[in-house]
């Protein structure tokens, strides 16, 4: 629906989705090795050649890869040859695939080819992601991603919202859900560990992994032709909060909840959420943003927790919300993705399959 309540012009669908099964390391592949068994095997799942895609759209980070224009690389597992309508985010592919679900909106195209992928193995990408803080007064203290996800969770500590126990137990479930998902880089009982960052122990962190994901999007009927039960994307929507961590109320996720509301997520309950909560305290603030009961499936992957390819995480969530709603194990689910330090940037999306 859009912000006045009337329909979309067009229905729009994720009707395929594919992921590598993730690991610790791939030294032995390039980005587009990794990336070129994903892209066969959605493509099969519709029947589909490269040929057929109206409109193709990446998500990856040139600071992974140490290098610019990185992306240009994985065009070529993708086949730019004969032209292609082509774009590309510098961000988490849930983004990728909210501006090719604009494209197709748009009726410029039918069908969309949305992928994604990180290696996050080759550096300290701890490190790398302080590059997201402002330059001139956070990056040069180099608060590294865990740290300040450490402040976040002690916040929440402090506000009464959470203990370390109860930390230690979302990330006993979300592995333990893992179990049954033969991507997960994390499958099965995870002892707690050390302290990484107090009050955050390495079970509260999400692994350090290779991956990537793809997804195929389709249009109105065309999405019925490729797939029997389609996951209608019934809206998306992308909030950002404040851009220093100081100055926000890190126990609460403002711009989720705002996203949610106008994604549709609160007309109706949904029944499954793919959370992207990478740290342990952060799927308690979700929860209670995104008014999450004790009825619905959480993390039936075992979110990022489990597997966490920095830039293909976020559209993994969208990809399994859908993929639930593809085998009738649901019937409307919550997809949501993050970037940035505690929660900044929140994207929400609601996909529902056709009554049975």
């Amino acid at each position: 629906m859009t912000r006045d309540g009337t329909p979309w012009a067009r229905e729009i669908a994720v009707v395929a989705f594919a992921q590598t099964e993730h690991r610790r390391t791939s030294d032995e592949l390039s980005e587009v090795e990794m990336l070129m068994p994903v892209l066969h095997d959605v493509l099969a799942q519709t029947g589909l050649r490269t040929a057929d895609i109206g409109f193709t759209c990446s998500g990856s980070s040139d600071y992974l890869a140490g290098r610019a224009f990185s992306f240009t690389l994985a065009l070529d597992g993708v086949g730019a040859w004969p032209p292609i309508s082509e774009s590309h985010v510098e961000m988490d592919g849930a983004w990728a695939l909210y501006e090719a679900w604009t494209k197709l909106l748009t009726g410029d195209a039918d069908t969309a080819l949305v992928y994604a992928y990180g290696k996050s193995s080759p550096g300290s990408v701890r490190d790398v992601l302080t590059r997201q803080l402002d330059p001139y007064y956070l990056a040069p203290l180099w608060p590294d991603s865990v740290a300040l996800a450490a402040l976040q969770a002690q916040a929440l500590i402090d506000a009464g919202e959470a203990d370390e126990s109860a930390l230690a137990g979302i990330a006993a479930r979300n592995r333990e859900a893992a179990a049954a998902n033969p991507h997960a880089q994390l499958r099965g009982p995870v002892p707690p560990g050390d302290y990484v960052v107090r009050p955050l122990r390495t079970g509260d962190c999400p692994p350090i992994g290779d991956g990537a994901a793809a997804v195929i999007l389709a249009a109105g009927e065309r999405a019925r032709e490729l797939c029997a039960r389609p996951a209608w994307i019934r809206g998306v929507d992308h909030r950002i909060e404040a851009h220093a961590p100081g100055v926000r109320d890190l126990t609460d996720a403002p711009s989720a909840r705002l996203a949610a509301e106008r994604a549709g997520a609160f007309e109706r309950p949904v029944d499954t959420a793919e959370l992207h909560a990478p740290f342990t305290a952060q799927e308690v603030i979700l929860r209670k943003a995104l008014r999450l009961d004790a009825g619905v499936t959480v993390n039936p992957s075992g979110g990022a927790l489990a597997a966490n390819p920095v830039m293909a995480t976020g559209l993994i969530r969208i990809g399994e919300a859908a993929a639930r709603v593809h085998r009738g194990d649901s019937d409307r689910a919550l997809a949501h993705a993050t970037s940035g330090p505690c929660l900044q940037q929140n994207l929400v999306a609601v996909l529902e399959g056709d009554p049975r």
